[in-house]
């Protein structure tokens, strides 16, 4: 309640108060057809007699009828997934010394954002926690136009050139025949298309990590992918990667869970985001920014354009200068989230593009993509597309326009208005930056973009065992997918330039020849790329606390420290309703061991109390609770006679507490436990 009224306590961005102009509400009010028309029936349609034919003449039916049968829209070809909420942006310090864009520049404004968060492969209808890449797309709604920054949780990608976009998609969707897999790259074209385009072995690398598997939207990182230009009022430039850091830090699942999740709640992640904002927790990223002066565009031993490298942390600093932070979610998924529309190039002064051929595609392909699935060029009058800063121009007409611009001019120059509207270039208008572009046209790619391997190899160094491991499982898991032995043999020997270690590990699964020896294409690390080194908090980790009647009264008090943590418990018992303690005290339950999992929690408590133990024990259904969170590595609490329901108490990760005094103490351990989200240590 505390958390509801703080959220409609909270000032309004300029973005929200232009909705509310949009939002209309159904509560209380008398129905009507579109043109306004009370309605007094709508259950049944006008016949001739009780038993007789529909008639034409029955406008409601007709428009309603219709209106449902034009709902849907084409979705997305990629990244039709998604899901989205409100926030804010605001940075930390000027930036007026790199670029000329507003937002960047004062600490005390806040800028109303709408972030998207998304799969790639898969359809609508897909389920969230597949392997995939995942889109990170941030509209921000500046004083100055909207600026998309339209990213990805991977900082690198597949291809080098966008003339090969529609071919890595064809290649990864369904296969045409048949429309097998959905949402899945474990299948022969997929990594046929990888086993003839080397480029895409660093970005496979990075599918393959558990970066594919993240544990929710509110712990992963997001990228521009992009090198893009800063520049400021001097005109002055700099070569700029934009990183988005979740302030909780990046963790993942594992493999087995979101299998099992896919099925138990295929809506988890957008669930978790949903509830979290709810709650008050609010998601939050920091924005980072590498920068590169103009002059040392050429003072590495990778191409500062190529969108299949990273620039290392290590060599290339992350500079942080902001926050973004998700306070409010839509009020209606289709005229928010479904219908908004994202493009690199809604950019704004102070940020200009760069000859990433990858980033030139993009620029001219998502604009075709929104006049198809939004019904023709005003697509920006769409609410939640409009920029809050004013618009003024010379556009007329088209499908969907909804603006009246009265007066008889719609062209420039023009007497008859004063030539109006007019350019601003002097006050503050877009200048495209003025780069020196010397060449002769040519299909062909620069020899600085012909290194595939080395940024690879690089990863895989970078790589904890563990991390190892779960790369070489992935690798097998998909390439055990492949029916083509030849597919299967030109990929080990394509990784085999990366590692050879790793093409080994590989081919030991798939029946394939191995390529023996040792070696890799670089020696060189980057430890920002594990995320063995990630933020660890306890703060909105979900635990289940496995409980019946007559458990011990020393749950409430750790209960209330795990609250006190930012930790959500909830109570899983044999059945729905309310429990009640040793003493009287009352929890009620929120899920049944029926309709819940471990894979939905991060962490198990089991509660002490002779009762509360033998109902649990009774259920076999607990005791496959709790074996399931220990094999997927999570942190176990058992409280006295809790323990009779683990499978190894002294294993790493799981917190005894042996007595009911003990459990102050035993709620600081199983808090720190629940911080380190995994234990890799432990023998399953």
């Amino acid at each position: 309640m505390k958390e509801q009224q703080s959220r409609n306590n909270r000032q309004q961005t300029s973005k929200e108060k232009q909705l509310e102009q949009f939002t209309v509400s159904n509560d209380g009010k008398p129905m009507t057809t579109n043109q306004g028309v009370p309605v007094s029936e709508d259950e049944h349609s006008l016949k001739a007699g009780v038993r007789g034919p529909t008639l034409m003449e029955d406008f409601h039916f007709r428009e309603k009828m219709t209106h449902f049968d034009h709902e849907r829209i084409p979705e997305r070809i990629v990244h039709a997934r998604g899901f989205g909420a409100h926030g804010y942006f605001q940075v930390y310090e000027s930036m007026k010394a790199y670029t000329k864009a507003q937002f960047l520049q004062d600490p005390e404004q806040t800028t109303p954002v709408f972030v998207r968060f998304s799969t790639v492969a898969g359809s609508r209808g897909s389920a969230d926690t597949v392997r995939d890449v995942r889109g990170f797309a941030v509209k921000f709604y500046t004083e100055a136009g909207n600026y998309d920054l339209v990213g990805n949780n991977m900082p690198v990608f597949f291809i080098q050139d966008a003339m090969k976009f529609p071919d890595l998609v064809h290649a990864v969707k369904p296969e045409p025949h048949n429309e097998i897999p959905q949402a899945q790259s474990a299948h022969d074209t997929f990594w046929d298309f990888v086993s003839n385009n080397t480029e895409s072995a660093h970005m496979v690398m990075w599918k393959m990590s558990d970066r594919s598997l993240p544990r929710s939207f509110r712990m992963m990182e997001g990228f521009g992918v992009h090198t893009f230009r800063f520049v400021n009022d001097e005109g002055r430039a700099h070569f700029v990667k934009f990183h988005w850091k979740p302030v909780l830090g990046m963790h993942a699942h594992v493999w087995d869970e979101v299998q099992k999740l896919a099925g138990k709640d295929p809506d988890y992640h957008r669930r978790d985001l949903w509830d979290a904002i709810e709650s008050g927790n609010y998601p939050e990223y920091e924005l980072g920014v590498q920068l590169i002066p103009e002059e040392d565009e050429f003072a590495f031993d990778f191409d500062i354009l190529d969108p299949t490298k990273l620039w290392p942390e290590e060599i290339v600093p992350v500079r942080i200068i902001g926050k973004l932070t998700l306070n409010r979610n839509t009020d209606n998924f289709f005229a928010e989230t479904e219908q908004i529309a994202f493009h690199p190039g809604h950019v704004v002064p102070g940020i200009d593009f760069t000859n990433d051929p990858l980033l030139q595609g993009r620029l001219f392909s998502y604009t075709d993509t929104q006049l198809s699935r939004l019904g023709g060029p005003n697509f920006h009058e769409i609410p939640i597309n409009r920029p809050v800063a004013p618009v003024h121009n010379n556009q007329r007409d088209g499908m969907h326009r909804m603006t009246i611009n009265p007066g008889q001019v719609s062209y420039h120059k023009n007497g008859l208005a004063g030539n109006s509207p007019s350019p601003v270039l002097e006050e503050g208008g877009y200048a495209h930056y003025t780069e020196k572009v010397d060449g002769r046209k040519i299909r062909e790619r620069s020899d600085s973009f012909k290194d595939h391997y080395s940024q690879a190899s690089m990863f895989w160094n970078s790589m904890s065992e563990v991390e190892r491991e779960h790369i070489v499982s992935a690798f097998q898991f998909e390439l055990g997918k492949v029916k083509s032995k030849d597919i299967r043999q030109r990929v080990v020997d394509m990784f085999a330039n990366v590692d050879k270690e790793l093409a080994s590990r590989i081919s030991e699964g798939i029946g394939t020849v191995s390529p023996g020896g040792q070696g890799a294409a670089s020696a060189l690390s980057s430890p920002a790329l594990s995320m063995m080194n990630t933020v660890k908090s306890p703060r909105s980790r979900k635990v289940a606390v496995l409980a019946d009647n007559g458990f011990s009264e020393a749950l409430t008090g750790v209960l209330e420290q795990l609250e006190q943590s930012g930790i959500i418990a909830e109570i899983v018992s044999t059945k729905l309703g309310v429990i009640s303690g040793e003493a009287g005290s009352q929890l009620e339950v929120q899920r049944s061991l029926l309709n819940s999992d471990s894979v939905l929690f991060d962490a198990v408590l089991v509660a002490g109390g002779r009762q509360s133990v033998d109902e649990l024990l009774a259920n076999p259904k607990s005791l496959d609770f709790v074996k399931e969170a220990f094999q997927h590595y999570k942190p176990i609490g058992a409280m006295a006679e809790g323990a009779e329901l683990l499978l190894e108490p002294s294993s790493p990760g799981v917190v005894v507490a042996p007595a009911e005094q003990d459990s102050p103490l035993f709620a600081e351990e199983l808090i720190e436990a629940i911080a380190e989200h995994r234990y890799w240590s432990r023998v399953v």
